[in-house]
């Protein structure tokens, strides 16, 4: 098996963590590569070891069966785009605070190293969201993993989202925005906003209002085999629209649809991680001291 390991930026802190990985991998005989970057500022840590690099997703598609991703949430979201359609396998170690997607403990790198030898873990498929638009919009990198948010620019006053599930107009949302999250998204930016936590596999999305103007504009559940269109009034004629956490500036002539996405993303999990455990675990549920 071929393994790949991501990162954005090294920190001097996780140099014990990477060079154990490193020497987790080579004990066992894994091929592994390194995106270049990442590799061109830890490479005088290694001892003169040479290792492959990666650059680009047809680098990854190419040459690698399973994606290791270090750092944080934000960290595993920009793997999506290192992976696209080829579904690869992408574990997440957290380097970073919370860690709803990258969970595994970097103390684990051991464990995890000896799951994928083993074959131990299991995959999660996680629901893209995809979005299309009649202007350049986000070009080739339409989709994402958690959210697609319409919202004002910092000098605009609230605006009006009218939103059409399969062409049928559902509400106009007057507010400083509108998050459509699929259920990875829901403990995300939407949770911020008010909105539920949705399970991995209930197969819907969320609707959640940024600061409505009505107090009887709430979130709302649909299947996520739904399209949603809308269209947005604001004083600027300009607004936001971010996946993840990638932004453009619209114009508001412009169709906006979004759909489930035809591919999904592959989340590894630990044997002994669940969903529930790491809602527990992240959300400090159960530390009531009445239930102590």
């Amino acid at each position: 098996m071929n393994i790949g390991i991501y990162s954005r930026v090294f920190k001097e802190e996780h140099t014990p963590y990477v060079l154990e990985l490193i020497q987790q991998l080579t004990q066992f005989n894994f091929s592994f590569f390194m995106f270049e970057s990442y590799y061109k500022s830890i490479k005088n840590k290694l001892d003169k070891q040479k290792i492959s690099t990666f650059k680009t997703a047809d680098d990854v598609k190419r040459n690698i069966n399973l994606l290791i991703s270090l750092g944080g949430d934000g960290t595993l979201l920009d793997t999506l785009h290192l992976v696209q359609d080829s579904e690869i396998p992408v574990a997440g170690i957290n380097m970073g605070r919370l860690g709803f997607l990258a969970d595994i403990h970097k103390e684990e790198i051991k464990e995890l190293v000896q799951s994928i030898r083993q074959n131990t873990y299991t995959i999660e498929d996680r629901t893209l969201i995809n979005v299309e638009s009649n202007k350049q919009g986000f070009g080739i990198a339409n989709f994402g993993l958690n959210e697609f948010t319409i919202h004002k620019t910092d000098s605009s006053s609230m605006i009006v989202v009218h939103v059409y599930l399969n062409g049928e107009f559902l509400n106009s949302f007057w507010a400083d925005g509108l998050i459509v999250a699929t259920p990875t998204g829901s403990t995300a930016y939407s949770l911020s906003c008010g909105g539920p936590i949705v399970f991995p596999s209930s197969n819907n999305f969320v609707i959640t209002p940024v600061a409505p103007h009505n107090l009887n504009a709430r979130p709302i559940i649909i299947p996520d085999n739904t399209v949603l269109s809308f269209e947005v009034e604001c004083r600027s004629n300009t607004f936001l629209c971010s996946i993840d956490s990638r932004s453009i500036s619209m114009n508001t002539n412009c169709q906006l649809a979004v759909r489930k996405s035809a591919f999904t993303f592959k989340l590894l999990r630990m044997p002994e991680s669940s969903y529930l455990s790491t809602l527990r675990e992240k959300l400090n549920w159960g530390e009531d001291s009445r239930n102590s």
